[in-house]
């Protein structure tokens, strides 16, 4: 039993291996060649199909050999192989001319880069924008990515692409692993590249969320088998899993973490009714139940108690603060309903392969609920998908939300891979009723997945302009067009440094261009919405500090504010310029309308910084100040 489980951590080590090698390889290969921008040109959709086509091949090749029984050590490292340059190739080719990853450097990415260009600066655990707090958000694959970007000598925000793909392709690779661990190769190799491609489709903007989904499917599987059998390494990969995900992405934590429960409530309500026997005295039946609700709640806390060790490692700062009574206002994370999050996910109603995959994986989870534990699995995943959606919905009453406008991606992915199985069963019966069409039905499956795999760019379409059409850190745009005010970034930053002559990470920054800070890792005195501010920040009062600075109309007044404000006061000011003086456009919530963001403009006079206390400059359309 222990050489079983060192075989498989050591097919998971190997599996990661291999895809950073096959997707660090094929981003070094890519950044070799001067392509045109996605956005002017069809030649990087043409490479990615015939990439996507030739890792389909391999995988097809593992496929057949591990069906044959041939060149049985090949068929893991192919596989592992095929997958990894499918992930990478789907995204790393339609960027292959551009620094960005997808949605650039805007909106949601934002703040996400600016948290890795925070941890590349240093691998301590810092908030990605306010001085002298613990982080709110998740450090985990942030974190990770800091490490990358300090070893491969990168910024932040430009080891942002990279290090997006090579973890999506790792996760991918080790997804495969773990398939293989529990099921046939073949069978394996589909249902991996089933999840990879939903994922890709439907969560790589966030690749952190991405790596969660795709492990997630099986790691699922592992975990009802953990507390039905009480076996104590799925137990032990459950709650690491668990507390992984908890450092990664609290939503889809929060939904693995319901979704464990309702495992152990289901497996308990069962082991309770399957006790019912007249013949077998009322004792021992209350005996036995209360002995299966003992043994499943006990697993259940175990999970939970690893998932917890493991989640304080990035967590353990926050809370310490928080149980400090520390002041905490004005965090609105949850305050945001798009129409997607007013109703239920229905994917497998849509008339294309994936509604027609999906509606497959639905109807064999409710065939199979009762005999296949994969088929509970998903059963009951799909029922807390749901039950987290209602439950979001209601939430709306007391004037907040769950976010659950996230779980269709991974509903879809769930009901994918169950897919898979459905149209496994319906292969073998088309065989026994006409015979041996396997060869049919194989290219018919790789013919699918080709045409679903092809049309990601063009799903993605958005997303990857805006990777082409944002200025980068460098002042450039990758479509080679005229760059925006951005372009002045890396001059604004050079004055800032002869000005002050602090390092970047100790200089706080009042800005409403928050690119600026995605870039470089100076501290930033607001955030750039509240539903990203940690709590502990108190958006809201910093917000009303703003204001009353604004109103100033002297040196010396402003000069006392920012002295007597209890927290760290900006050194540098970064403005807009305008008719009616500095200009900061900043943003306060107003859930429950879509959107949720309202843009308002604060404008401070002029004459406020005409002070030997003040250096003012101005650089393209910004005015510099720093406090001297």
């Amino acid at each position: 039993m222990m050489r079983t489980h060192l075989s498989s951590i050591g097919d998971l080590i190997g599996a990661a291996i291999v895809a950073l090698v096959v997707s660090g390889a094929g981003l070094a290969a890519i950044s070799k060649v001067d392509w045109p921008a996605f956005n002017s040109s069809n030649v990087a959709t043409a490479l990615t199909t015939t990439g996507q086509v030739a890792a389909i091949v391999i995988l097809l090749i593992a496929v057949v050999l591990s069906r044959s029984g041939k060149a049985g050590r090949l068929v893991k490292p192919l596989s592992w192989v095929g997958i990894s340059a499918f992930a990478a190739v789907t995204l790393a080719m339609p960027l292959g001319a551009t620094r960005l990853y997808l949605f650039g450097i805007s909106v949601d990415q934002q703040f996400r880069t600016e948290y890795l260009t925070r941890l590349t600066d240093s691998p301590h655990l810092a908030d990605m924008t306010y001085a002298d707090l613990p982080p709110y958000y998740p450090a985990g694959w942030f974190w990770l990515g800091g490490r990358y970007a300090s070893l491969t000598g990168q910024p932040g925000w430009e080891a942002f692409k990279p290090w997006a793909i090579i973890s999506i392709a790792v996760a991918a690779a080790i997804a495969m692993a773990l398939w293989q661990r529990m099921i046939r190769t073949d069978r394996a190799i589909a249902v991996t590249l089933a999840s990879t491609v939903l994922t890709l489709m439907y969560v790589s903007p966030e690749p952190y969320a991405a790596v969660l989904v795709i492990i997630g499917a099986p790691i699922l599987i592992t975990i009802l088998h953990g507390l039905r059998s009480g076996s104590r390494p799925a137990i032990l990969a459950g709650g690491l899993f668990l507390g992984l995900s908890a450092t990664f992405y609290t939503l889809y934590t929060g939904l693995f973490a319901m979704t464990t429960v309702l495992m152990a409530v289901y497996l308990t309500a069962a082991a309770w009714y399957q006790q019912s026997n007249k013949t077998t005295p009322p004792s021992e039946v209350r005996s036995s139940r209360w002995h299966a609700a003992r043994d499943h709640g006990l697993r259940l806390v175990a999970m939970g108690f690893i998932a917890g060790l493991v989640a304080l490692i990035v967590w353990a700062p926050y809370l310490i603060d928080r149980l400090g009574n520390k002041p905490a206002s004005g965090g609105t994370a949850e305050h945001y309903l798009p129409g997607s999050g007013a109703v239920l996910p229905t994917p497998m109603l849509h008339w294309s392969l994936i509604g027609a995959l999906t509606m497959v994986g639905l109807i064999w989870i409710v065939l199979r609920f009762r005999t296949r534990t994969v088929a509970l699995t998903y059963g009951i995943t799909v029922f807390a998908i749901y039950l987290f959606c209602l439950l979001s919905m209601a939430l709306t009453a007391a004037g907040t939300t769950l976010l659950s406008f996230r779980m269709e991606p991974v509903l879809a992915v769930v009901l994918g891979v169950a897919g898979v199985y459905g149209f496994a069963e319906l292969a073998g019966y088309a065989v026994r009723r006409f015979g041996d069409v396997r060869t049919a039905i194989a290219v018919l499956a790789a013919l699918a997945a080709i045409a679903v795999g092809q049309s990601i760019p063009n799903h993605l379409a958005a997303e990857i302009t805006v990777a082409y059409t944002d200025t980068d850190g460098y002042g450039e745009r990758a479509d080679q067009r005229p760059p925006g005010a951005q372009a002045y970034f890396p001059e604004i930053n050079d004055v800032i440094g002869d000005q002050t002559g602090r390092p970047q990470s100790d200089t706080v920054v009042l800005t409403a261009d928050y690119g600026f800070l995605s870039i470089y890792p100076y501290l930033g005195f607001q955030g750039l919405t509240s539903h990203y501010a940690n709590p502990l920040a108190e958006f809201d009062k910093r917000a009303a500090a703003i204001e009353t600075w604004s109103e100033a109309e002297t040196s010396d007044s402003l000069i006392e504010q920012l002295d007597s404000s209890p927290w760290r006061p900006p050194t540098v000011f970064l403005f807009r310029y305008s008719a009616e003086g500095y200009a900061l456009r900043l943003a306060e919530d107003v859930y429950p309308n879509d959107p949720n963001v309202r843009r308002y403009t604060v404008t401070f006079n002029p004459n406020v910084f005409d002070d030997p206390r003040f250096t003012v400059t101005n650089i393209g359309p910004f005015v510099l100040v720093v406090r001297n």
